[in-house]
């Protein structure tokens, strides 16, 4: 049986790259009715663990990404955090101590730091040469009588190579004098990351080890502490890392200003921010970001959406094909057509994913998605105001693409509106004839019951011949005296959803105000 995992720190965020990894290791289990662990590296003992956990697995959660161990599942290879597998570690560490494969090592701060400047002063890579390594336990007494802090590192091979074979970069080779006597274990007894994961990995049954490439450069070592402690090898793929919007470092959620210079970055920042206003959601960068896939869920993106267009950064089927369903996702996926350069983040992309998962519910669903935006900004507080709600979705269609999008929308709900002075003074003010039109027409609307577009329609166009003109002549004006924008859906509909009372109010405060 296949069995992946994903092991993701308590940050308090779930980084967009993460998920991706995650989705790939899901999707290997899934396809072979294998297993995916969720297991939480918390050894960070000052981290408020709970608290910052959550996001994370709301955020699985939310995406779908269901595992079969983990927090809040368990299983028969709990506990699922590294805090509370110290005993193990300590194990692990003994057993490498007494087989010779790890020393003790005395070595203060200041000595290694010593070591390292004198290398440098050289033009030389700082390698350690074990100086302060204890042999026997008389010279380990000496160094503790001396008040020396007590490490445990491995006792790297200095002769030979470590190969692998890896399912996306093929066999990599690192020669073993190459790598450093890394310490598995601390003066105060923790252990560290490379020393966990690996126990924790053959403790889980981990066939397949699926992670980002900057972890290849562990894997020496990692392999040394496996073959040491006598566990079985798993199999490797190291992923592509995921690329910054129109660049090739990696996409981090710590250089948001330098991303915001990207425009399609910064439509969708600005865009989710304008949502979260509205709904009083919080937007600290370290959260409300889009490198950071709570900020897809908190302004309305469709899960599937995302996971649909994760699939194609650093994978494809034939090129071509962009489309998934989750089920065809599970049946297809391969190691083998993961691409081994980094994939750059494209926002736009990424909103065109979204738009056609939108595009596709039906009004009933949409409503759904769309009435708790609707209801966190206020819009909801009139008795026809679910009516008008399915009015402007139905109409508005293909201009809803996430379900924040509503509140675009909300001049149809509110008369506190936010009206756009710029468009007032272009198609009102400036236009020396439009004051007056404005006023015709309302005055004109009066007289239509029922309130129809096709009446409404009728009307306006009879006022244009009436007076000559063509309908583009008012249409803009119109809009942007009834609604404070210069675009939206068809005007004579716009009338209608807003109603002949509202209509005519907006359309005299206009011709008024300009007069």
């Amino acid at each position: 049986m296949i069995r992946t995992r994903f092991a993701p720190s308590p940050t308090g965020y779930l980084h967009i790259g993460g998920v991706r990894t995650a989705l790939f290791n899901w999707l290997l289990a899934k396809q072979t009715g294998g297993q995916f662990i969720l297991r939480i590296d918390d050894t960070d003992a000052g981290r408020n663990v709970a608290e910052a956990l959550r996001p994370i697995l709301d955020g699985f959660r939310w995406l779908g990404l269901d595992w079969d161990e983990g927090p809040d599942v368990d299983g028969p290879h709990a506990p699922y955090y590294q805090s509370q597998r110290s005993d193990r570690y300590r194990e692990a560490v003994q057993n490498l101590l007494d087989s010779g494969h790890a020393y003790r090592d005395y070595a203060t701060p200041e000595e290694l730091q010593k070591e390292r400047e004198a290398a440098e002063q050289k033009g030389e890579r700082f390698f350690y040469d074990r100086r302060w390594a204890a042999n026997t336990d008389e010279e380990a007494a000496a160094y503790e009588a001396e008040g020396r802090p007590r490490t445990v590192r491995l006792k790297m091979p200095r002769e030979g190579e470590c190969v692998i074979q890896d399912l996306v970069r093929g066999e990599v080779r690192f020669e073993w004098s190459k790598e450093q006597d890394t310490v598995i274990q601390r003066p105060d007894g923790s252990c560290l990351y490379h020393l966990a994961s690996v126990v924790d990995d053959a403790e889980f049954d981990v066939t397949h080890v699926v992670r980002a490439e900057e972890h290849l450069s562990n894997t020496p070592r990692q392999i040394f502490i496996i073959e040491s402690l006598g566990y079985t090898r798993p199999i490797y793929a190291h992923l592509p890392y995921v690329a910054e919007p129109g660049g090739s470092a990696k996409l981090s959620k710590r250089k948001l200003a330098k991303y915001e210079k990207n425009k399609d970055f910064a439509d969708l920042l600005s865009q989710g921010q304008t949502i979260a206003e509205s709904c009083q959601i919080e937007t600290e960068a370290d959260t409300f970001n889009p490198v950071i896939i709570d900020f897809y869920r908190e302004i309305g993106f469709q899960p599937d959406a995302i996971l649909n267009y994760l699939l194609l950064l650093g994978w494809s089927l034939d090129g071509e094909r962009e489309e998934f369903s989750i089920e065809e996702m599970i049946e297809l996926f391969t190691l083998d057509r993961v691409n081994k350069a980094p994939a750059s983040f494209d926002p736009r992309k990424l909103l065109a994913f979204q738009s056609r998962s939108f595009s596709k519910l039906s009004t009933e669903e949409r409503i759904e998605k769309v009435k708790p935006f609707a209801q966190r900004a206020g819009l909801l507080n009139d008795p026809k105001a679910n009516e008008t709600l399915t009015q402007v979705i139905q109409e508005a269609y293909d201009r809803l693409t996430i379900a924040g999008d509503i509140l675009d929308f909300d001049y149809f709900f509110i008369d506190a509106y936010e009206v756009d002075s710029a468009a007032v003074e272009k198609r009102i003010r400036k236009d020396e004839a439009a004051p007056g039109r404005l006023l015709a027409i309302a005055e004109r609307l009066e007289s239509i019951d029922p309130f129809h577009r096709e009446e409404i329609q009728e009307v306006i166009q009879d006022f244009c011949n009436s007076e000559s003109i063509k309908l583009r002549a008012i249409i803009h004006a119109l809009r942007v005296a009834t609604t404070g924008r210069t675009n939206g859906f068809g005007m004579f509909e716009t009338l209608e959803i807003l109603g002949k009372t509202r209509s005519i109010e907006r359309l005299k405060l206009a011709g008024t105000i300009a007069n």
